[in-house]
């Protein structure tokens, strides 16, 4: 029976280590990288009336689009000032892109129920706010 050295012992045994730390960061990686993808850090709904939504990108074709939210004044009698919003739409989500579509050209006023995300991805979309739903209001 031949002993091993404690060069050996060493070698091996830091060749485990180094394989549970990389596991470990692997894991922990894939972990953060899935809370950032699909974690939800806030849901709401924006009214106002849709300007444009269009298929942008060279590279990753994504759907963005801006809606006009009107701020009205504290005062009575104040003028309402206009702000836009970007937003994205999920690419899968063909009805709703079809019908977005059609609000914008009918100028009709909406709520957009959206879900924010904890970050950007270039595949994904723009902005971090998605659209989910889309409620008509009439004219």
């Amino acid at each position: 029976m031949e002993v091993e050295s404690f060069g050996t012992r060493v070698k091996r045994t830091s060749k485990k280590v180094m394989k549970v730390i990389g596991i470990s960061l692997l894991l922990i990686a894939i972990v953060v990288f899935s809370f950032l993808y699909w974690a939800t850090y806030e849901e709401g709904v924006m009214a106002g009336k849709v300007l444009r939504v269009s298929e942008k990108g060279m590279l990753f074709k994504t759907y963005e689009g801006k809606i006009n939210l009107e701020t009205f004044g504290a005062l009575k009698g104040t003028s309402p000032i206009a702000e836009s919003f970007d937003f994205s739409v999920y690419k899968s989500d063909t009805d709703l892109i079809k019908e977005l579509q059609q609000v914008s050209l009918s100028g009709e006023r909406v709520n957009l129920y959206f879900e924010k995300h904890y970050m950007t991805f270039p595949w994904r979309g723009d902005t971090k706010y998605f659209v989910t739903r889309v409620e008509r209001l009439g004219h």
